[in-house]
């Protein structure tokens, strides 16, 4: 049976969860429909992140990135919907999430977001 996409981020425990460090992954073939047009927006999404308790599995996050190909989503939105999905899945220290994508109608858009752990109180 083929690949399916999925909405689903699978996480691993880390196995340094006291040790800050940096992951950077990154594709250039991410696609979502644009809501106006229909037609198709083609990016290179870039996650950086400082893991916490858990690592994202690259299989899951993969199927996650493609389960956006049929539907429609404005360049800022879909970037904001990636960093609260990975957020929520591998509570990390920090992430950052970047959405370059290839010029339409003569503009490119570089959408950046980023999440921060709270201090501790």
């Amino acid at each position: 049976m083929p690949t399916q996409p999925s909405k689903e981020l699978v996480v691993v425990p880390n196995p340094h969860p006291d040790r800050v460090y940096d992951v950077e992954m990154s594709t250039p073939e991410f696609t979502t429909i644009c809501p106006m047009t229909g037609q198709p927006d083609f990016a290179t999404i870039t996650i950086q992140y400082q893991p916490g308790p858990f690592l994202v599995e690259l299989k899951s996050l993969k199927l996650y990135l493609w389960s956006f190909r049929n539907e429609g989503h404005f360049h800022e939105d879909v970037t904001n919907i990636i960093l609260n999905d990975f957020v929520a899945a591998a509570k990390p220290r920090f992430c950052r999430v970047i959405g370059d994508f290839t010029v339409r109608g003569g503009i490119r858009t570089k959408v950046t977001v980023e999440y921060r752990q709270p201090d501790p109180a």
